[in-house]
C-alpha cells in the first residue's frame, strides 16, 4: 500500500477555522486527519503541502517511520506549526492503519481499558461577562447531561487583575457554585494570563469554591513558573497544552508541582508522541487529560486515546456547542450519558468518523474567524467578527 495524494479541507466553524486532511492510498483506503491551530489554519496548511513529498509514494502504515521522516528530513525544528502538520498526515495514517485490519486505533494502542470517559463542557459560555447570564448558560450546559464545565471568568486581564475584575471572576463562580448540582466540576482556564506571583494570589482568593483545577496559571515564556504555582496554589494546576515536544512533559514532571497533564495531540505531532507523554506521565504518578479546542476528527482523536490510556483522567469537548450544521459535517459524535456526565467512545475500524466533504465546502476558511483572549466581549466567541 502506498500514499498517492493529501487532500486539504480549510472549514470556516464560526468563531475559529478547522483544517482537515484526507490521505489517499493505491488500495482505496483514505485515512483522516486534523491539523487545527488556531490562526494559523492557511500556515499549517502550506506545512502539509511542503512536507507531503516526503510521504507520497510511502506505506502509510509504518506511521511511525514517517512521522520521524517528516520531522528529521527538515534540518531546522519548525515548532509547532512543523509538528501539528506532522500531526494532521500521523494521524491519518493511524485511521488507514487501523481500516485496513478492521480495528480502532485503540485497538492498537492496547485495547479499552474503559467504556466511557468523563468529559467537560468548553465553548459553552457564548454571553456577557456577568454572574446571571454564566449561571444561565451553565444550566443548559448541565441540561445536556455534562456534571462538569470549564471557563475563564478573567475578562481580558493580563499579567495583573485589578480587584474590581478578580471581585467580578469570583461573583461569577460563586453564581455557578451555589446555581448549580453541588457536584459539578469547575475547571478554570486562566489562559495564561497572570505572572506567578498574581497566579498564586488569584487562586488563594478562589480556591474557597472547590474549583477542580487551575488551568495554564502562568506566562508560556518560562515554563518554570508554573512549577512555583504548583506548589503553592491552594487549587490543583494543569497545563501542557502549548508544548510541542514530549521533553517538555518531561521538564514538567521534573520541576514537580503538577500532576494533571495536558498534552495536545496536534501540536505534539499525534498519536505516538500523546502515547510517549501519558506512559511519562503514569511513571512519574501523574494523568493526561488531553486539550482539545479544534474540531470533531481532533476530538475522536482523544476519545482513541481514552480508551486505551490508563492514567487519563478526563477529556476536554467542545463539540456539542459548536455550530449546529457541524453534527453534518461528520459521520460520527460522542454521545454523553447524563447519569455520570460521560462521552462515549469511537469503536469502528480507525478513527471511526469520516468527513462529509460538500459541508466542509459548503463552509469555507474565514480569515476574521480566530480567537483573542485579550479582545473584549471575547467570551461570545465571536472571532473578530463585531456586529456594526
Amino acid at each position: 500500500m502506498k500514499i498517492t495524494e493529501i487532500e486539504t479541507f480549510a472549514v470556516g466553524a464560526g468563531w475559529k477555522n478547522w483544517l482537515f486532511v484526507r490521505v489517499h492510498t493505491d488500495a482505496g483506503i483514505t485515512g483522516l486527519g486534523e491539523g487545527t491551530l488556531n490562526g494559523f489554519i492557511r500556515t499549517t496548511e502550506a506545512a502539509i503541502r511542503e512536507l507531503e513529498h516526503f510521504v507520497i509514494g510511502a506505506d502509510p502504515r509504518r506511521v511511525t517511520a514517517l512521522a520521524k521522516k517528516m520531522l528529521d528530513s527538515v534540518s531546522l525544528d519548525g515548532g509547532h506549526i512543523h509538528r501539528t502538520a506532522i500531526a494532521a498526515i500521523e494521524v491519518a495514517c493511524w485511521d488507514i492503519l487501523g481500516k485496513s485490519l478492521g480495528v480502532p486505533v485503540h485497538q492498537l494502542l492496547g485495547g479499552r481499558v474503559r467504556d466511557s470517559v468523563l468529559g467537560y463542557a468548553n465553548g459553552w459560555y457564548r454571553a456577557e461577562r456577568t454572574p446571571e447570564a454564566f449561571l444561565e448558560a451553565a444550566k443548559a450546559v448541565i441540561a445536556r447531561g455534562f456534571k462538569a464545565m470549564k471557563l475563564d471568568p478573567f475578562g481580558t486581564a493580563q499579567g495583573f487583575i485589578s480587584d474590581p475584575e478578580l471581585d467580578l471572576a469570583e461573583q461569577i463562580l460563586t453564581a455557578l457554585r451555589e446555581g448549580l448540582p453541588p457536584h459539578t466540576l469547575l475547571l478554570i482556564d486562566v489562559h495564561a494570563r497572570f505572572t506567578e506571583a498574581e497566579a498564586i494570589r488569584a487562586a488563594n482568593r478562589l480556591a474557597h469554591l472547590n474549583l477542580y483545577w487551575w488551568e495554564e496559571p502562568t506566562t508560556r515564556d518560562r515554563q518554570e513558573t508554573v512549577h512555583a504555582v504548583g506548589h503553592a496554589s491552594p487549587i490543583r494546576v494543569a497545563t501542557g497544552e502549548m508544548y510541542d515536544t514530549v521533553g517538555q512533559f518531561f521538564t514538567l514532571a521534573e520541576g514537580g508541582g503538577v500532576n494533571i497533564f495536558q498534552p495536545e495531540p496536534m501540536s505534539l505531532g499525534g498519536i505516538g508522541n500523546a502515547m510517549a507523554v501519558a506512559h511519562l506521565a503514569q511513571a512519574h504518578g501523574s494523568y493526561i487529560a488531553p486539550h482539545q479546542s479544534g474540531g470533531p476528527v481532533a476530538t475522536a482523536v482523544c476519545l482513541q486515546l481514552a480508551a486505551c490510556v490508563e492514567n487519563f483522567l478526563i477529556q476536554e469537548h467542545f463539540d456539542a456547542f459548536n455550530e449546529p450544521w457541524t453534527r453534518d459535517l461528520v459521520s460520527w459524535h460522542p454521545g454523553i450519558d447524563p447519569s455520570n456526565g460521560h462521552l462515549s467512545l469511537p469503536d469502528a475500524p480507525g478513527l471511526g468518523i469520516e468527513l462529509n466533504d460538500a459541508v466542509a465546502r459548503a463552509h469555507p476558511y474565514d480569515p476574521k474567524a480566530f480567537l483573542n483572549i485579550h479582545a473584549e466581549g471575547w467570551e461570545k466567541r465571536l472571532g473578530q467578527k463585531r456586529d456594526g
